[in-house]
């Protein structure tokens, strides 16, 4: 089985209006509420391409139910630990220009803790966990690496969407892939890349620090595979970007999910680099029939 973390979900408010006037009353447009957070939009992905997964995290209060029952009435299977404090609403503003109030999340408390970290004693080297997105006010990074550690002591695998610091932390515990683009690669060596070269030299380098498969993705360029056999590049698909938010989530699924039933990086990487490119070509997350448009555009050639 294939798990997300979703730590801090939220309801993603969406507000549409023609101009924003502050310090005036305004009136929407349009107005939608989503199930967001990270973790969950790769549970949305997996199960577009028909992959398992179960949908795990801190859930609270009004907006924690309807996290959960707009998941599930999409057909998503969810295993949330109840928390006493709400779930937190972002606030995401459409006018003349893209505006976002994101709230901070619960406090959870050490009880809450101990009940979600008893999901992980049921692991098995069968199982992958997936952690993506923000932690809640009162946790720090040094949660996901206790989490971790109950992975590889029952011999399941993990995925971690991180980045600076925390990303080379990471490595170290030898994730199944990670997935920066080529400015967090570049900013995470505090170096310049003056061409092609220079990004796979440092996606190597990620490799031997210790993650079993790397992906760099680089927008126009297409994206780029390392794994212990060669280098792996793709040019990126045709197509007009409407949405840059859940591409990199929508990638981690493609790749996930597949590897997940085919044990093939390359494979793994057509679908990850379709499914991130068709999510960047929607304006939600991308549908199945939109990955499988995109699929035939990607050619995946060994460069190294």
């Amino acid at each position: 089985m294939i798990y997300t973390v979703t730590i801090n979900p939220s309801i993603d408010y969406i507000v549409q209006l023609p101009e924003l006037h502050l310090g005036l009353v305004n009136r929407m447009a349009y107005d939608n509420k989503l199930p967001g957070g990270k973790g969950i939009n790769v549970s949305r992905i997996l199960r577009e391409l028909g992959h398992d997964s179960v949908a795990w995290g801190f859930m609270g209060g009004f907006t924690g139910r309807f996290i959960t029952d707009a998941l599930e009435k999409d057909g998503l299977k969810t295993d949330f630990t109840p928390v006493a404090a709400d779930t937190r609403i972002n606030v995401k503003i459409k006018a003349e220009e893209e505006t976002e109030i994101n709230g901070k999340g619960p406090a959870v408390t050490p009880a809450e803790i101990a009940t979600f970290k008893e999901k992980f004693a049921h692991l098995t080297a069968d199982d992958v966990v997936i952690f993506a997105g923000s932690l809640v006010p009162n946790l720090d990074d040094d949660f996901y690496f206790e989490l971790i550690k109950i992975i590889q002591e029952k011999g399941a695998q993990f995925v971690i969407d991180t980045t600076g610091e925390s990303l080379r932390k990471a490595l170290q515990e030898k994730p199944l892939v990670v997935k920066p683009n080529n400015h967090e690669l570049a900013e995470l060596f505090g170096v310049e890349f003056s061409g092609i070269d220079d990004i796979i030299k440092y996606a190597q380098k990620l490799r031997e620090m210790g993650a079993q498969y790397v992906m760099i993705s680089m927008a126009g360029d297409g994206g780029l595979l390392v794994t212990a056999d060669g280098v792996y590049r793709s040019l990126a698909p045709q197509g007009t970007v409407v949405n840059s938010v859940g591409a990199g989530d929508s990638m981690l699924a493609g790749f996930t999910g597949t590897y997940a039933d085919t044990h093939d990086p390359v494979e793994a990487f057509r679908y990850g680099l379709a499914s991130g490119s068709a999510t960047a070509f929607s304006e939600d997350l991308a549908t199945r029939a939109k990955i499988d448009e995109i699929l035939p555009q990607i050619k995946i050639t060994k460069i190294g």
